[in-house]
């Protein structure tokens, strides 16, 4: 049975996610994608899925104080950032997302939640990140390689 839990970080869970981030690095879905070091998670709030005492997918970020107003966001607000959110591939589109996402939206005390994605499927994950997880799209850096 699949369980979330927000855990510290312990050099087995350093292990795992670096691990993971290979995988992802690998997949080269995202545009720039490199794998984790140390200095990556140490910091953050993390969040795991697992299974028995299998991981299968992460998330992690930190929390902040905006600190000037900016086009949605006011100053002084509370933020939490989520930096990374994985799920290894076989476990993908069977609510594991989700529910890591749900999972550390009920644990964090902040006003808003903001991240950034250089994913090279956008589709999927403007599917993702606002039908099924309710957030709204703020903006957009696209690139077009010339020669």
């Amino acid at each position: 049975m699949m369980y979330i839990e927000e855990t510290k970080l312990s050099e087995e869970v350093l292990e795992e996610l670096i691990s993971m981030s290979i995988d992802w690095e690998k997949e080269n879905s995202c545009h720039g994608y490199r794998r984790n070091q140390k200095e990556d998670i140490q910091g953050n709030r993390i969040f795991l899925a697992k299974e028995n005492d299998e991981i299968l997918g992460y998330l992690f970020g930190y929390e902040e104080v905006q600190e000037k107003h900016s086009s949605v966001i006011e100053e002084g607000k509370k933020c939490f950032e989520v930096m990374e959110i994985y799920v290894k591939p076989e476990y993908r589109d069977k609510g594991v997302g989700r529910k890591l996402f749900e999972y550390m939206e009920e644990k964090v005390d902040v006003d808003y939640l903001t991240l950034s994605t250089a994913t090279k499927n956008y589709q999927a994950i403007l599917r993702f990140y606002i039908e099924h997880l309710g957030m709204d799209f703020w903006s957009a850096r696209l690139f077009k390689k010339m020669k």
